[in-house]
Order: C-alpha cells, then structure tokens, then sequence
C-alpha cells in the first residue's frame, strides 16, 4: 500500500472558499477517489500538474535547525485551492494528490534530541526511510507522464525527487537551487543539508547548479568540493550578483539554464533564500520574491524542468496573524511554474 494520504473531495470542499460570481481552483482541482488504483488513474487523466506534500521537519532536526516545515503543505495547500481558476491558471489540469503518511516517523523524532550522538543516529535513518518513498513516489508520478510539484518539509527531500526523476528516466539528472545554502555537506547521515551531495555521490545528480548562495553559510571544504568537480558543480553567489554587482540575476539565469538544460531537471526553491519569510533558517538578507517568482517561471518553462520542490517555509514560525502569508507566496511559486509550462 502506497505510504500515501489521498486529498479526498470533502477534505478539499472544507478548505475552499466558494464565492458567488467566482470559480476556484480547489473548485475544478482533480482527486483521486480512494477505491481508485492512484497510478492508474494518474496515467489515464489529462490534468498534467500533480501536487504532493512532504508535512515533515526530521531533516532539519537531524540538521540542527529550527523544526517547523512540516506545516508547510497544509498552509501551500488552503492558498492554492483559493486561487482563481481562468484562463491564466485552470484547476482542472491539476491533481491535489495528497501528503506522505509519515506520522509513525514524525511521533518517534519527537522524542529524540538532536544534540545526543545515538538520537542523532537514528535522526539520519528516519530520513533514509522518508528518502525511499519519496523517490518512489515522485518515480512513479513521473512515469505516469506528469509534472510533480512538492511541497516540502526539508530540503533534504530534494535527495527523494532527484532520485526519484532519474529512476524514471533511466539516468542521471540535473538540479538548479536558488537557495541560501548548497545543501552539499560532507555524507556523515541524511540530513536537510547533504540531499544534493549523496544524490551526486550515489550516481542520481549529474549536474548541480546553485543559484545565490551566501557566501557566509558555505565552508571551505564544500567550495573546495565545487572547485574539484567544476565541470559538473557551479553556482552564484547573492554577493556577485547584488552586492557586489559583479554578474546581473538575468545573465546568471542564462548561464545556469546552459548549464543544467541538455538533461531533465529539478526546479528547487529553498524559502529560507528569500529574507523576512518564515523558514527554518530565515534570513534578512536575500532576493526578493519578485526574483524568487522570475526563477521559478524562467527555469519551469524550459521543456526539461521535470518537477518544482519548494521547501523549509515554516508558517507556524510566525506568530503572528500573518503565518497565512507564506502559503500564499508558496502558492504564487506554484502557479507561476504551471503557467510557464502552458502559456
């Protein structure tokens, strides 16, 4: 049995807002009916986006960062179904598949503490058991001939959709990170921060791009790293870019999309790039959802962008009436991908 939450119609119906005069999308999204086979059904329906949710933050445990991604889908998901269905985004050609059941791992690293060495340990397995399904799920999504866009939880998910691309097509593929971070630290256990590194090592990831990482976050070892294999590693720093003004965001664009585009490749997009947004690891200082939105469009429409992974927005980090406002933003990334993919 697929490890697998289906989004049934009176789960969706609870959390879209009918208007009269209006036509949302949760209106038109596609579910799967629980008695139905899901990768049957996913192969004979037309929709071609399928939405899917990672509600997990065992990765940034393990990581020793601040927990609170695991409700990230939830709030991505009550924004996305309020959106508008028109000419510009139609609810019809999504499918709201559901989220990973992971409530055993999630209730067992609630009792572990990440400073203890063994609680560490077994941190890191419960992220090689999340690995597995992912990837098989996200393998399967995608040779049923759809785009997967997920909804993280951590970035070492990324590991899983990487994984789970080149399974389904049969070789290695490419990855573009617009991300504060590399997430390419030394194979010590699965963590949010060594996804992109153990996908490379293990023969999944081909080539690697990162798009505005901080100089301040990446050790020497990793850019030692980078350096050695040049050929299949190269970034931006946000420094080059707008501090510095040494490269501009569009040339950079060009040169990552160069880079990575002769194979299929993943779309990641890390929350905690983009300052103010509520992330495991929020920052102040960063591109602007403007150029966060820009990404996303520039890299989706390019006929082998092969899935969107949006990940570490923690909206139950804010306190304030406000925590909606990151659903929203993970919303907008998710429309902007679809609509670069059929306008």
């Amino acid at each position: 049995m697929e490890k697998i939450n289906l989004l049934t119609i009176k789960e969706l119906a609870k959390i879209t807002h009918h208007r009269s005069g209006e036509i949302k999308l949760g209106e038109k999204a596609i579910t799967i009916p629980s008695e139905d086979n899901i990768w049957d059904f996913l192969s004979e329906c037309e929709a071609q986006f399928v939405v899917f949710g990672i509600p997990e933050d065992i990765g940034v445990k393990a990581n020793l960062g601040r927990p609170g991604t695991a409700s990230a889908y939830e709030s991505a998901l009550k924004s996305l179904v309020n959106v508008q269905h028109n000419k510009f985004c139609k609810g019809n050609n999504i499918v709201l598949l559901g989220h990973l059941n992971i409530s055993e791992e999630i209730n067992e690293a609630k009792e572990l503490k990440n400073t203890n060495k063994e609680h560490k340990k077994r941190l890191f397995k419960l992220v090689e058991k999340i690995d597995k399904e992912v990837s098989h799920i996200i393998h399967q999504i995608i040779k049923c001939g759809k785009t997967p866009i997920i909804i993280g939880g951590g970035h070492n998910n990324a590991y899983g959709n990487i994984k789970g691309l080149a399974l389904a097509k049969g070789k290695p593929v490419n990855a573009v990170n617009f991300d504060a971070h590399t997430d390419f630290r030394i194979l010590e256990g699965r963590h949010s921060g060594n996804g992109f590194s153990y996908a490379f090592e293990e023969g999944f990831l081909k080539k690697y791009f990162v798009f505005g990482l901080h100089e301040n976050f990446v050790s020497k070892s990793v850019f030692n790293s980078i350096k050695e294999q040049e050929a299949r590693l190269k970034y931006v720093s946000y420094e080059e870019i707008e501090v510095r003004k040494q490269k501009t965001f569009d040339s950079q664009l060009q040169e990552a999309i160069n880079f990575i585009k002769q194979d299929p490749f993943g779309v990641e997009l890390d929350l905690d790039a983009i300052p103010h947004i509520y992330s495991s690891a929020m920052t102040l200082s960063g591109f602007s959802v403007q150029q966060a939105r820009e990404y996303v469009h520039y890299f989706g429409k390019h006929k082998n962008a092969a899935y969107l992974h949006i990940c570490e927005g923690a909206p139950d980090l804010d306190l304030t009436n406000n925590n909606h406002l990151t659903g929203k933003l993970m919303a907008y990334l998710i429309t902007d991908f679809i609509k670069s993919k059929v306008l």
